[in-house]
């Protein structure tokens, strides 16, 4: 039971998102949380992102139903039953959220956790998937509004590296989900699902990713070069992290093929992960 439940609420992805709302809380000067505070912070931003991803499982039945990787899915098994008291728990989890952000932080914390859920839920999974190869583009924004939430917590003004870091992660998601999409490309052709490489072949979204991953780690870069903070840790973490990144993206263009896919999958989560961590310890650590 408990496994099905980290599925249904996709929880290693919401411990990510989470996460990166701790990046955008360190990065921005302004009020300091106690530690109860910064794990309460983790905690509403982790539960909007749980609301999303069993809002988006109880949606995409059908689509799990039709996708080799989804299939085990707990409402296609009938393990949880798809009824209409999930959407009711759903809601009230996302409203949990939201109302322990603005009693606990301020309204702008809550609004970005809301927008988070609802990029997610709303604009991603029933407006955007199943009609346009930018789906994940836009859809990509959710993880941009949990590194705000994070950075209103400490200044609702929000500061300029919350906003870089914002843009950071709304143009990692499309070359980390497109990656994906290259490794799985024949299940989202059965369902129907216009992911990029579906519209357009593997070789030219590779093309396409390349050249996002490359604006990417140059936005990564920029931090360094102004008055954040950020330091010789955070820029080599992001230099690092992007190379790698950029390396596994011309191997994708050499073979456009799942092994390839994958591994450029890998050393994007890699890539975020050494950019959160060090910025975390630039300003925390290394600046005290």
């Amino acid at each position: 039971m408990l496994a099905q439940l980290v599925n249904l609420f996709k929880l290693r992805i919401g411990f990510l998102i989470a996460f990166t709302a701790l990046a955008g809380y360190a990065v921005t000067p302004g009020r300091q949380l106690t530690a109860i505070e910064v794990f309460l912070l983790g905690l509403a931003v982790l539960l909007s992102s749980a609301s999303s991803g069993a809002f988006n499982q109880y949606v995409e039945r059908d689509l799990d139903a039709r996708m080799t990787r989804t299939s085990k899915r707990p409402f296609v098994t009938g393990r949880f039953r798809h009824s209409p008291i999930w959407l009711w728990g759903i809601m009230l989890l996302l409203l949990a959220s939201v109302v322990m952000a603005t009693v606990l932080f301020n309204a702008m914390v809550a609004f970005h956790v809301f927008m988070g859920a609802f990029f997610y839920a709303i604009v991603y999974t029933v407006w955007l998937k199943r009609r346009s190869s930018l789906n994940i583009v836009i859809g990509g924004l959710a993880g941009s509004f949990a590194v705000l939430a994070g950075a209103a917590a400490a200044d609702p003004g929000l500061s300029p590296a919350a906003w870089l870091l914002a843009a950071v992660l709304f143009l990692w998601t499309p070359p980390h989900f497109w990656s994906l999409a290259i490794a799985i490309r024949k299940d989202y052709a059965a369902a129907n699902v216009p992911m990029l490489p579906v519209v357009i072949g593997d070789q030219r979204a590779a093309l396409v990713i390349l050249v996002n991953t490359i604006v990417l780690v140059a936005v990564s870069l920029l931090p360094v070069f102004f008055e954040f903070g950020l330091g010789w840790v955070y820029l080599t973490g992001a230099f690092l992290g992007g190379g790698l990144f950029v390396y596994k993206n011309i191997q994708l263009v050499q073979r456009p093929e799942r092994s390839s896919a994958m591994s450029n999958f890998f050393a994007s989560l890699v890539q975020l992960t050494l950019i959160l961590v060090c910025a975390i310890v630039d300003i925390h650590f290394l600046a005290s």
